[in-house]
């Protein structure tokens, strides 16, 4: 597996991956266009639509309708450590939600891969590689 990240003017960092190119870019007060969403919003996002695809995909097995189920996400930011320190994922689920499955929902929204990523983090290590002019 392998991404490359590249610079894109201003404050732009994208990556390309599996074909598709992920756009980023910084905020007006942080100096950027306001292009994209920030990298750690992505990162935030990634949540809630992983754990949004296993319910979704939870629904269609069992051909339930999603339109009218939402997921909200609220996040506590810790000032001190300069951390967010608690992520909240609440499933509002329709009236007519079957509701032998309301229990069966949230496993399948714990089984979120960006979750278990975050529950067992994987090491990051850093390097330079110069690269050889032509």
């Amino acid at each position: 597996m392998q991404m490359e990240i590249y610079f894109d003017g201003n404050k732009k960092v994208n990556a390309s991956y599996n074909g598709h190119v992920i756009k980023t870019d910084q905020p007006l007060e942080a100096g950027g266009d306001a292009s994209s969403s920030a990298p750690f919003d992505l990162f935030l996002a990634s949540i809630g639509t992983c754990a949004g695809i296993y319910i979704k995909s939870f629904c269609d097995q069992r051909a339930i309708p999603t339109e009218n189920i939402r997921i909200k996400q609220t996040m506590s930011f810790n000032r001190e450590l300069r951390l967010v320190d608690r992520i909240n994922l609440e499933i509002e689920l329709p009236a007519d939600f079957p509701g032998k499955y309301k229990d069966a929902v949230i496993n399948a929204a714990n089984l979120c891969a960006v979750k278990k990523h975050l529950a067992h983090p994987p090491n990051i290590d850093v390097s330079t590689r110069v690269m050889q002019t032509v």
